[in-house]
């Protein structure tokens, strides 16, 4: 078979302006980036919305995966080309990549196969600065506030409880801690500090949850910095420079159009992990989206237990969304991994490993019903899978009372992935009004228990001493009634990413609880996750290489 970039370099794309019209997006509201990108002003949202009835939000999500990723991007994008080739309206909003996992473990994250959007070489790298610009805006508040410190600290900061990090788009572990202000008088004042990757920032976070420029000053300004030497909080606001931040995010704020193979158009705009981070596309994305398309695709990070929960309690509860439809893609690699295959042999058939992995794809589903939706489940097949295996899926996912699809999006496009998106259509009908976990006036402890119980299965939850000590000074600084969002491996419902399947009888372990006030949530830090990956021995860098004819092989 053809690789992606093969496959990419047949496409014979329209330019993006066209793709545009065909939306419905009129020109004075385009910024293009070349022929291939544009970015969309937000004015556009204010113009009154041309196609009749209600649209329609999907949700893509996923069983725990493997490391590879099960394909959420790539089933996000098939299933929109399978909406096309249906005959209906519809527009995709996705997360950017991040230059971390791109040159680290997973590469690119634009789609495989005949399921990609284009151009997948700029919207891998540096796509129109939007990361560029949210690094830059975190750092400028990092050198502002110990430029006050060095020069008087009129705030009364007290360097020992600064809570804020530098950021830098790429996984470099030897920046997670880090003593700054070293070698004397004029070099600045010595602290503790590190970095966190870009899509950890908060900056990224307030992006994402930003309703319209208002809100995006209002949430700059709300960000807590650490406190005083008396334990007042210092915001970002008393920095005076968030016109400057502004500035800085004037252009980022407004959502990226491409489209993929088929034309489909895709809003591409904000990065926010799901492991360290709340997972989601801008909101203004999803909205300018489904402002111009009947059926809206759109994904949350890696497992339900990560991505969907905090796209339900965070995005949704923030932005008024509500999921019509959810699909949750799975693949006979992650039940065989989940069933007790060696990772090395997963493409050899094994349906008694695929049965009991299957206790995975249970509990997602469980998970799922606990907000009132129930799942398409959607089987992204490779080449290696068998009949016989797809059976035992279907089977349960019978069992269950739910729709299943396998999806040949990969091998085929939008006519593999077309009986998919019927049955998602299908299922709007089976699905409730969104339900939250928690309700907003819960204390601290029950959200987090409430999450941990019913996302993960876990028994019960242990806050650390230094989780304990995080919480008083949030909740001196009022700060502690926000929701939270756990940061947690992705390899595990658990926070032990060994403990794969579905494990029971287990406690999540709280170990630190970090505050993003701008964003408006407690990041909740369990079990050895960090907020700056590290490298693996042989990453993906080492594939990446520049054709004569100036493309990009490698970030795919």
């Amino acid at each position: 078979m053809l690789s992606d970039h093969e496959i990419a370099r047949q496409a014979n794309p329209a330019p993006i302006v066209d793709v545009a019209h065909e939306l419905g997006v009129k020109d004075r509201h385009l910024i293009p980036f070349g022929t291939e990108i544009t970015k969309v002003s937000l004015d556009a949202l204010a113009e009154p919305r041309e196609r009749p009835g209600k649209p329609r939000l999907v949700l893509v999500s996923a069983t725990t995966p493997t490391a590879a990723g099960e394909g959420k991007t790539t089933t996000s994008i098939g299933l929109s080309q399978g909406f096309k080739h249906i005959g209906e309206s519809v527009a995709v909003a996705l997360r950017e990549p991040s230059l971390g996992p791109c040159f680290g473990v997973k590469g690119g994250a634009t789609g495989g196969g005949y399921a990609q959007m284009i151009p997948a070489d700029r919207i891998n790298l540096h796509f129109t600065g939007d990361f560029h610009a949210i690094t830059a805006v975190n750092n400028l508040i990092a050198a502002v506030m110990d430029n006050v410190i060095f020069q008087g600290n009129e705030l009364n900061l007290d360097p020992r409880q600064v809570l804020w990090r530098r950021v830098m788009d790429m996984n470099d572990r030897a920046l997670r801690n880090i003593v700054l202000g070293l070698g004397g008088k004029v070099q600045g004042v010595p602290r503790e500090g590190g970095f966190d990757i870009t899509a950890a920032s908060e900056i990224m976070a307030i992006l994402c949850l930003a309703k319209d420029m208002k809100d995006l000053e209002r949430r700059l300004d709300n960000i807590l910095l650490g406190f005083t030497y008396d334990g007042k909080p210092v915001r970002a606001g008393a920095l005076k420079v968030t016109g400057a931040m502004l500035a800085l995010l004037k252009d980022a704020m407004h959502p990226n159009l491409v489209q993929t193979l088929e034309g489909v158009p895709v809003f591409v705009h904000g990065g926010p992990f799901a492991n360290i981070a709340h997972g989601c596309n801008t909101v203004v994305a999803t909205r300018m989206a489904m402002h111009h398309a009947d059926w809206t695709i759109t994904e949350a990070g890696f497992g339900f237990d990560l991505g969907a929960e905090k796209f339900m309690d965070i995005k949704c509860r923030s932005a008024g969304l509500d999921p019509d439809a959810l699909v949750l893609v799975t693949t006979l690699r992650a039940l065989k991994l989940h069933g007790g295959k060696d990772k090395n042999e997963l493409e050899t058939p094994d349906t008694e490993a695929v049965r009991r992995g299957l206790e995975n794809l249970d509990k997602h589903i469980e998970s799922a019903a606990a907000f009132g939706k129930k799942p398409v489940v959607a089987l992204n097949r490779f080449a290696a899978d068998t009949d016989e295996e797809i059976a035992f899926v279907r089977e349960r996912v019978d069992r269950h009372g739910m729709r299943f699809a396998e999806s040949r999006h990969f091998a085929e496009g939008g006519p593999g992935s077309a009986d998919l998106a019927r049955q998602v259509m299908a299922s709007v009908e089976d699905n409730e009004p969104l339900k939250f976990l928690y309700e907003a006036d819960d204390s601290f402890h029950d959200k987090v228990r409430k999450v941990a119980k019913n996302q993960y299965g876990a028994s019960g939850v242990v806050f650390a001493k230094e989780a304990e000590k995080d919480l008083a000074a949030i909740r001196s600084a009022g700060l502690d009634g926000l929701p939270i969002c756990i940061a947690k491996t992705p390899a595990s419902l658990s926070d032990d990413p060994a403990l794969l399947g579905r494990p029971r009888d287990f406690e999540i372990t709280v170990r630190n609880v970090q505050v993003s006030a701008g964003a408006g949530f407690l990041v909740v830090l369990t079990g050895a996750i960090l907020r700056m990956p590290g490298l693996p021995r042989n990453p993906q860098a080492l594939k990446v290489k520049l054709n004569e004819d100036g493309s990009v092989e490698g970030v795919a």
